[in-house]
């Protein structure tokens, strides 16, 4: 299948953000909906960095154009027809995430009583400190990498709002802490 031929699934989330509304939600309900051979066009009023590498993580890849102060258009398409998006005769912005895991940083500081089954790993991850999306996109990253029934243990400057929505849409059961300094800790089990 040819580019020309392709569904286009278009979203504006302009008018959400400009009322200081997360469009994130909508645009995760969108993205559900693809198919492998569709193209989805996001309309935003800042490159969305984020997004790119988290879509990247479930098989999507992105190229970010700007097109005037408060507009950019950001192409999507399955890995697969990675090729559409250097087809496009505009400059290409072609986006690979580069993921760095730090596993490991400051580990001792979190404790949970319940450990994982012997043959399972724990990956310890402390994400305070770091602006968003890096806590989001480290952990995501680390369940990637783990198998089914491995935990990953996270500190967070905050409850993650948007990785708990991410958690619920993968399945991944999980246990969040609230410390007495606003952070949290979040145990994580892959399945």
């Amino acid at each position: 299948m040819e580019r020309k031929e392709a569904n286009v699934v278009e979203l504006d989330v302009r008018p959400h953000l400009r009322k200081k509304l997360e469009p994130f939600q909508l645009i995760m309900d969108t993205v559900k909906t693809l198919d492998k051979k569709e193209i989805f066009l996001l309309h935003a009023t800042f490159k969305p960095t984020p997004l790119l590498g988290l879509l990247k993580m479930k098989g999507l890849i992105g190229k970010a154009e700007q097109i005037s102060k408060e507009h950019w258009i950001t192409t999507f398409v399955h890995k697969s027809n990675k090729h559409w998006l250097e087809d496009d005769s505009k400059e290409d912005i072609l986006i690979e995430n580069d993921i760095r895991l730090q596993e490991g940083a400051e580990t001792d500081q979190i404790n949970f009583d319940d450990e994982p089954a012997k043959d399972s790993k724990i990956i310890r991850l402390d994400n305070r400190g770091l602006e968003p999306p890096k806590p989001m996109m480290r952990t995501l990253a680390a369940i990637d990498r783990c198998h089914a029934g491995d935990e990953v243990h996270i500190h967070n400057d905050r409850v993650p709002v948007f990785l708990i929505e991410e958690l619920n849409s993968l399945g991944c059961p999980y246990e969040v802490e609230e410390q007495a300094d606003g952070s949290a800790k979040i145990k994580i089990r892959k399945v």
